[in-house]
């Protein structure tokens, strides 16, 4: 009985000093349902000073609240094996009521922490008072704690509403970074003949992770989540792992500037970093080659824009450079119509340019001959093959030999 007379008479003292603190709060602690968005915007235009009241007032709303609940945890300590489903309800409806200052008043400790007010001691103490200090012995007051909470507008509903607002952000940000990358796809692909395969992708799927972190940003504000200290931490941990991986950075930049000078595209056949093969696939950091043989070879970016690069099919039109020697003794005229008949009587050797044929060089077992017949590039190899298989046939109908290195030796005789 004393115990209970005792948590009466200090619930009735509180709720005199909570009807107090609330005449003589300030102007937001003055309607204690206020809504948090709404609160979050009615904080914005104060001064430090001015929160620096209000966060007193919510204090002291937390205070006596918080020492209602004191007091109805000892009262149904007392009637725990009389009343306990009555007292279990009022003791939730206090805990939620408390939680409810307690939001109100971390929205007025956050505005006043912005504007460099020192909220280390508030802080502390909301944390202190908000914990859960209930004592589980009462295994159905607990689950009534739990049920009112799931309940209550700003507890349960209000967490499930903010779940569901989460996963549709995100779900629309997917299906409009799509639609987007879509656009800017078609966009580009009308101005193909400005920019590489490769730019364009890259294009394409910066723009559709951009939307998606734009929604992923707003998603994370629905479940309470600050965007300011979370963009901040972005910002310092992609400090710190570029620091730790500038190799890789130099690769993507490298990969940056070869997009943007486009020396190759996929399915060219380049020369670049030690290796000649046709460009599979490219991604910021590295380029996939496919060689002549079918092998797959991964050349970070980095050394392929710090050397020359040869882009072997970039023109459609090629020069084949081939040199075919005669003996010193054969009829030059003779083999120069041949080479010339060969190159024009061949389907896939271009009039224009016109194949060049000439005389080139007295070498030390043979004379010859440069020639030097254009072809499409995809058809470079067949012409080179070709050519020199006719040109094997035809001297050796016309008698025009291709001669061995050799060398001549003197023998002097001594004495």
């Amino acid at each position: 009985m004393v115990r209970r007379l005792f948590a009466c008479t200090l619930s009735l003292l509180l709720s005199m000093a909570a009807s107090s603190a609330e005449a003589a709060s300030a102007t937001t602690a003055t309607d204690i349902q206020v809504p948090v968005a709404q609160l979050k915007k009615m904080v914005v235009p104060l001064t430090q000073a001015e929160l620096e009241e209000e966060l007193g007032g919510w204090l002291q709303l937390v205070r006596a609240k918080a020492g209602e609940v004191s007091a109805a945890e000892i009262a149904a300590m007392g009637e725990a094996s009389a009343e306990p489903d009555s007292a279990g309800t009022d003791l939730n409806a206090l805990v939620l009521e408390r939680g409810q200052l307690v939001d109100r008043a971390e929205v007025i400790v956050a505005a006043l922490e912005r504007k460099g007010g020192d909220v280390t001691e508030s802080r502390a103490y909301l944390d202190a008072v908000s914990g859960l200090s209930i004592e589980i012995n009462n295994a159905g007051q607990t689950l009534g704690l739990f049920q009112s909470w799931l309940l209550s507008k700003e507890g349960g509903i209000q967490l499930g509403v903010n779940i569901v607002l989460f996963l549709v952000t995100l779900m629309v940000a997917r299906i409009v970074g799509s639609l987007f990358s879509g656009v800017v796809r078609k966009s580009l692909d009308r101005a193909k003949s400005g920019s590489s395969e490769l730019f364009r992708d890259f294009i394409v799927n910066t723009a559709r992770k951009f939307v998606t972190f734009v929604g992923l940003v707003i998603a994370l504000s629905f479940i309470g989540v600050e965007i300011g200290p979370f963009l901040a931490a972005i910002g310092a941990v992609g400090f710190i792992v570029g620091f730790a991986l500038q190799g890789t950075l130099n690769n993507f930049a490298a990969g940056l500037m070869i997009l943007f000078h486009r020396p190759y595209d996929v399915g060219d056949v380049v020369s670049a970093g030690g290796i000649t093969g046709k460009v599979d696939s490219m991604s910021m950091g590295s380029t996939v080659f496919k060689t002549a043989d079918n092998q797959t070879v991964i050349v970070p970016n980095g050394s392929i824009w710090g050397g020359v690069i040869t882009n072997i099919t970039g023109n459609e039109t090629r020069r084949v450079d081939l040199v075919f020697g005669i003996g010193y003794t054969d009829d030059i005229g003779k083999a120069e119509a041949v080479l010339q008949s060969i190159v024009e009587a061949h389907p896939k050797v271009l009039a224009e340019p016109a194949p060049l044929i000439k005389l080139h060089e007295l070498a030390d077992s043979s004379v010859n001959f440069v020639c030097r017949p254009w072809a499409k590039t995809s058809d470079y190899w067949e012409v080179y093959w070709d050519v020199t298989r006719s040109v094997k046939e035809r001297f050796d109908e016309a008698n025009l030999s291709i001669p061995y290195p050799q060398q001549d030796i003197h023998v002097h005789k001594v004495g």
